[in-house]
């Protein structure tokens, strides 16, 4: 088919590229507007996650209809940034945590330490005259 696409496929096309966009701005508007790394990680992941189904399932709508047959190959992109967003995540929020935690600053007070979290070594005492 080298024509145009019915009305029902550009409109569910256009919603899903539309609100991936949306998705994706609002993940990269978290990431600038909220105030540290423990809250600023989660914005861009959820964003860029569901932006990239929404616009994956965009992509399979058109290039199925367009082709009369299945297009799935667009899935694999969206399953791949589903598998490895979160664990990115989870690595980068541990490696934050970890550096935040040995300089004594300030974590999340939901972060408990556990007995296999490693601390940092207590400052030695000053030498005293004897």
């Amino acid at each position: 088919m080298t024509g145009p696409l019915p009305w029902w496929a550009e409109w569910l096309t256009a919603i899903c590229i539309v609100s991936g966009a949306a998705f994706a701005a609002i993940g990269s508007f978290g990431l600038v507007r909220l105030r540290d790394f423990f809250s600023r990680i989660h914005a861009p992941t959820l964003g860029a996650t569901a932006g990239v189904w929404s616009i994956s399932l965009g992509t399979v709508i058109y290039f199925s209809v367009q082709g009369f047959h299945l297009f799935l190959h667009a899935m694999l992109i969206a399953l791949f940034v589903a598998l490895t967003a979160p664990v990115t995540t989870i690595f980068l929020a541990r490696a934050a945590l970890f550096r935040e935690r040995l300089k004594g600053g300030p974590v999340p007070p939901t972060a408990q330490m556990d007995d296999a979290t490693p601390r940092a070594a207590p400052a030695p005492e000053p030498l005293q005259d004897r």
